[in-house]
């Protein structure tokens, strides 16, 4: 090892699921099936390119006072970034910063160890019970801050209000994170929360109830003060997080209501109807509350499954890890696009009987 290689930082880095190029019926990283609300076209065609030239607004002003009018809180209250990913990043970066560990589900998204890893933070992982639930007991103890997922990924359970409650009422001392990415095809949101408890904070997305992953749009929303210090951390790193053209289309997004829920409602109708069909053909899965579903079939190899179905241009997601190497993650596409999944798994079996 070369003298300058003994200070380099290494982590083991997270694994986003594959971007395939070609056509296929693309079930792997929870992107939305149906596009953006129409104003977000429309804004993209009125963008002024001469703005292109100047900063954007470091404040992000215009999508933090449409998040603030949508969800009824101050615009002191919210936080925006580049995607969750950036807002969750910056909130270990900005919160996580004791000598105790902090704690998060053993079976979980995968990207909260490689923060921990990259701002060297310790943390334990909580093991999920036997049913895949949080054991709100296991978060009693001592720590330096908690995040967990609800809808939890890959497992797609939601834990409902009290349970999320019960948890913070014991971490009264540290920061709580309650990552809601896929909350909008769930239940009642944390956010009921903010106001009674000050150590809480809520994270949520575009990039799968809006359509808009590839603008790349995320969001916290808490009290005033964990704002300005996530701010305070934010100025420090890079002011310029959003591009003008993510705050003019977040912001148009947000104004269409209507289109917002008759989407979620149409993902929630394919997903409930997919699970009828999965449970035809033999599979057991969680009771998804996301726009995914967490299968397993007693009788299929999940991995064998996974490659033959990316062999007929079918993407899922498999990840082999202990506990779930039997299951697979199948987002919930269109109608269509379910329909001709459905078809092939039926033909694999028939072929393997």
């Amino acid at each position: 090892m070369r003298e300058f290689e003994k200070n380099i930082r290494r982590v083991e880095p997270y694994v986003p699921g594959e971007q395939p190029q070609q056509k296929v019926i693309k079930l792997n990283t929870n992107e939305n099936p149906y596009p953006p609300a129409p104003g977000v076209r429309a804004a993209l065609k009125g963008i002024d390119t001469d703005r292109l030239r100047l900063y954007p607004d470091p404040s992000a002003g215009i999508l933090v006072n449409e998040l603030a009018e949508f969800y009824k809180v101050d615009p002191s209250q919210v936080f925006v970034g580049v995607g969750s990913d950036d807002v969750l990043s910056m909130c270990f970066l900005t919160f996580f910063n004791s000598d105790k560990p902090i704690m998060f589900p053993d079976i979980t998204y995968s990207f909260y160890k490689v923060w921990a890893q990259l701002y060297r933070i310790p943390y334990e992982c909580q093991k999920l019970d036997k049913d895949f639930r949080l054991v709100t007991e296991d978060y009693y103890k001592e720590n330096g801050g908690v995040i967990f997922p609800n809808p939890n990924a890959p497992t797609a359970l939601y834990e409902e209000l009290p349970v999320v409650e019960d948890i913070i009422t014991h971490n009264r001392d540290v920061i709580v994170i309650v990552d809601e990415a896929y909350i909008d095809f769930a239940g009642r949101s944390a956010l009921e929360l903010i106001d009674k408890y000050d150590n809480l904070i809520v994270v949520q997305t575009f990039s799968k109830a809006r359509s808009m992953a590839g603008m790349r749009i995320g969001y916290a929303i808490s009290n005033p003060a964990l704002i300005r210090y996530l701010n305070d951390a934010k100025y420090s790193f890079n002011s310029y997080t959003m591009n003008q053209t993510a705050l003019v289309c977040g912001a148009e997004a947000l104004r269409d209501k209507a289109y917002f829920e008759k989407g979620i409602r149409k993902i929630i109708e394919t997903r409930e109807w997919a699970k009828g069909e999965l449970k035809k053909l033999g599979f057991s899965f969680t009771d998804s509350r996301a726009n995914f579903i967490f299968a397993t079939h007693p009788a299929y190899d999940a991995k064998e499954l996974f490659e033959a179905m990316k062999e007929e241009g079918i993407y899922v997601r498999f990840w082999g890890d202990r506990r779930i190497e039997q299951y697979i993650r199948i987002t919930v596409g269109t109608k269509e696009e379910m329909e001709e999944m459905f078809a092939f798994l039926r033909k694999y079996m028939r072929k393997s009987e």
